[in-house]
């Protein structure tokens, strides 16, 4: 609460006001236009949350294509070896990316290769020519060739 003094009289009330200061907001009428409020609102939030997800399913890829990094070593400052392992339907053929980078995650090196075979799981050892020593080998996406 706060206290003002006014011509040596104190006087004492809610900074806000009381509620019944207020009459209008009391009892109002929940018509149709609030309903119509939320009913908006909610489909504008559940618009936004199938683009997300939609948004981020096209940045994972090919959800019928894996690709994974099982092994990498930088022999020499100008290239990269990686073994890779890519899951994908049998008997389709796929393109990777593959991609090397430094010790500031700026890529030094790319290289996309296509996996055929028969098999599901498909292990290769690929080699990536790089302008500076790379630091790690990453795959950074994979997709099925139609």
């Amino acid at each position: 609460m706060a206290t003002e003094e006014h011509d040596s009289k104190i006087i004492s009330a809610p900074v806000l006001g009381r509620p019944e200061d207020f009459p209008q907001l009391q009892g109002r009428d929940r018509g149709p236009g609030r309903f119509l409020a939320y009913l908006v609102i909610g489909a504008i939030v559940l618009a936004m949350t199938v683009g997300w997800g939609f948004v981020i399913m096209l940045s994972r890829g090919a959800p019928d294509v894996r690709g994974q990094v099982i092994s990498f070593t930088t022999d020499d400052p100008g290239s990269l070896t990686m073994t890779i392992q890519v899951t994908k339907p049998a008997g389709r053929t796929a393109v990777c990316r593959l991609r090397a980078v430094d010790t500031d995650g700026a890529e030094v090196g790319s290289r996309e290769i296509e996996v055929t075979g028969r098999n599901e799981t498909v292990t290769r050892t690929e080699r990536v020519q790089t302008s500076a020593r790379a630091w790690n080998g990453q795959i950074q996406h994979c997709y099925l060739v139609q």
